[in-house]
């Protein structure tokens, strides 16, 4: 799953104001404009009917601002028109600022995923910061844009996290330190914000999050927001959260880890399996013992047998003698 990052640069540098990149070429219908290499003539093309078609996002008024994503031709590019301060993991970035947006071209890794997933992510960056400027935590920001993607497949990672399962699931203000840790801990603080929006839309089947962000608009506080639009508070929301994520994620991951599903098994059976093994074993010896004393005792009785018979026939012969 490819991983997208919302950055706001105060001083980024801007692309329009300062004058395309060399051997650019514009690409414009709506309100969006790609700027792009030549050899990402056909992606811009495709990318901007993809954006068009879907310029609205769940819960949001339908964004107005123009935006402009400029489709890097290799990494350095990629990094050189974003100013650095990207992690190594980043393929997308979104300049809410500038309502800007730059990503990795044909050129990407396997990495980079969907390059029609990775936009959508980052256009919904820009559509959010544009209704709340910069009100949302890192961790709603990130969750928000993945969710808006459909990016579902973020649950593998917790379904197979055995440490979500052992220490359990972060706070809130946790998963902005894993978001920006290196790749690992990254993708479960994004499936983790992912995770925690979605369940957050959930709670109202028809509105979605259309109620949360009015009042947040409003208000200006998300904790008030949770409170006119869901009638429970932030903190509620994220224990019951936190609980039933472990929950529901943590059995299946220790259950899909082979090795430690295996110890758990050898701790609850392996008791039971040592006191039947000393027990049968015990059976054994008991019936190895009773086997030696048997043959013991039929060996006697034999050589008693013979011995008897051997004392009759002596008996015989001296009667016959006798006569």
């Amino acid at each position: 799953m490819a991983l997208g990052i919302a950055l706001l640069f105060v001083n980024a540098r801007h692309a329009e104001a300062q004058g395309d990149p060399a051997g650019t070429q514009r690409t414009t219908g709506g309100r969006f404009t790609f700027v792009a290499m030549p050899s990402d003539a056909a992606l811009a093309k495709n990318l901007l009917a993809v954006a068009i078609a879907r310029d609205s996002f769940p819960g949001l008024p339908r964004p107005r601002r123009p935006a402009t994503i400029m489709i890097a031709p290799n990494a350095a590019a990629f990094r050189e028109w974003i100013g650095g301060g990207v992690p190594e993991w980043g393929i997308a970035v979104a300049i809410p600022e500038e309502h800007r947006i730059v990503m990795q071209g044909r050129s990407a890794d396997s990495r980079a995923g969907d390059p029609r997933v990775s936009l959508r992510h980052e256009l919904a960056h820009l559509a959010l910061h544009e209704y709340l400027t910069n009100l949302p935590p890192r961790w709603f920001d990130e969750g928000y844009a993945s969710y808006s993607a459909g990016e579902w497949g973020r649950d593998e990672v917790l379904s197979s996290s055995v440490v979500l399962a052992l220490r359990g699931v972060p706070h809130f203000g946790g998963l902005d330190t894993l978001i920006a840790g290196g790749t690992a801990r990254a993708e479960q603080g994004y499936a983790l914000a992912h995770r925690a929006v979605a369940d957050l839309a959930a709670i109202d089947p028809r509105g979605g999050l259309t109620l949360l962000f009015r009042y947040w608009h409003d208000t200006r506080k998300l904790d008030a927001a949770f409170r006119q639009a869901y009638g429970i508070t932030l903190d509620g929301f994220e224990n019951t959260w936190r609980q039933a994520t472990r929950r529901r994620y943590g059995a299946l991951a220790l259950l899909g880890d082979v090795g430690f599903a295996s110890l758990v098994l050898f701790l609850i059976v392996g008791p039971f399996w040592l006191v039947r093994r000393r027990r049968d074993r015990a059976r054994l010896d008991a019936m190895r013992a009773a086997d030696e004393l048997a043959d013991r005792r039929e060996r006697e009785s034999a050589l008693a047998a013979l011995l008897g018979e051997g004392g009759d026939m002596d008996e015989s012969e001296d009667q016959i003698k006798g006569r």
